[in-house]
């Protein structure tokens, strides 16, 4: 853990590229405004201190250490606190490949691999598994050694978080024909069509489920009903029209896809705790400190 720490020491409070493919830090103080997003599929390592990740009407403490999975993209909002002796939050994302894992599974017997899985929560990490992350991260010393070792390591930490209580969603995103993989399709039409009318009926139809079926696997792997995926998508690109582009907060409501301001602006007060204009003020007075 002391070597992971001194290995992130660079890392600041924006995400960070370390030169390993798809794997970044953070740490330290992280405003609220910049948790509000939408979250890549991913594994995360918290190294240190907590994040408070709200998915939905769900709240989830992500103390460290500990590992979480997110299999699909998902909007959320969150807050990061210092660990109990004053150290900075820190914190690992290894973007998931669905290559790598669709590679991983056809090498793995069908009977070893779970077939249930835990909802979305922290994951005790044990040390296999850090010592995994360990030897993913040291390559950022070693640019050389990136092409012959990362894809080793990374499988490494997929097999690892496959065998433990969240790895029944990797499974079944790494399945091409699953339920799971179907919303996941499902999940990235709807964050490249967030503007446009959505007929529940038609999704279902076209991910070969009933309604239902398919309002159930769709919480279940996002967290949210299609209709608020959709309306929290519309949000989090509203704010950073208002925010840096210059539009006026019913001008951003129309662009995303609100037939009603006055609507936009309750929605959106309660999904970022504030209304628009105060929101804004906020964020750029924040972003120019940081600057």
């Amino acid at each position: 853990m002391d070597e992971i720490i001194d290995l992130m020491k660079r890392a600041g409070t924006r995400p960070m590229e370390t030169g390993v493919p798809g794997l970044s830090m953070i740490k330290g103080d992280i405003p609220a405004h910049q948790l509000a997003a939408l979250y890549k599929p991913m594994i995360g390592f918290t190294v240190q201190g907590t994040k408070i990740l709200s998915i939905g009407e769900r709240r989830t403490a992500l103390a460290g250490p500990s590992y979480h999975v997110l299999p699909v993209h998902v909007p959320a909002t969150g807050s990061v606190h210092q660990g109990r002796d004053g150290r900075p939050y820190m914190a690992l994302g290894l973007e998931l490949n669905q290559n790598v894992l669709q590679s991983l599974l056809r090498d793995l017997p069908e009977d070893l691999i779970p077939t249930a899985s835990e909802h979305f929560a922290a994951c005790e990490i044990d040390i296999e598994l850090m010592e995994a992350w360990l030897r993913l991260l040291r390559l950022s010393r070693t640019p050389r050694d990136i092409p012959a070792l990362a894809p080793a390591y990374e499988r490494e930490i997929l097999y690892r978080v496959l065998m433990g209580p969240q790895g029944w969603y990797l499974r079944q995103l790494g399945l091409r024909e699953s339920n799971f993989s179907k919303i996941s399709q499902t999940v990235t039409w709807l964050r490249d069509n967030y503007t446009k009318p959505i007929d529940i009926g038609e999704m279902a139809s076209k991910s070969g489920m009933a309604i239902n079926t398919f309002h159930r696997h769709f919480k279940q792997a996002t967290g949210l009903s299609p209709i608020q995926f959709q309306k929290q998508l519309r949000l989090l690109e509203a704010r950073n029209l208002i925010a840096f582009e210059g539009y006026t907060v019913a001008s951003a409501a129309y662009q995303v896809g609100y037939q009603s301001p006055s609507q936009f602006n309750r929605e959106y007060s309660r999904f970022f705790g504030t209304s628009p204009a105060r929101d804004t003020e906020k964020r750029r007075r924040i972003e120019s400190a940081r600057d």
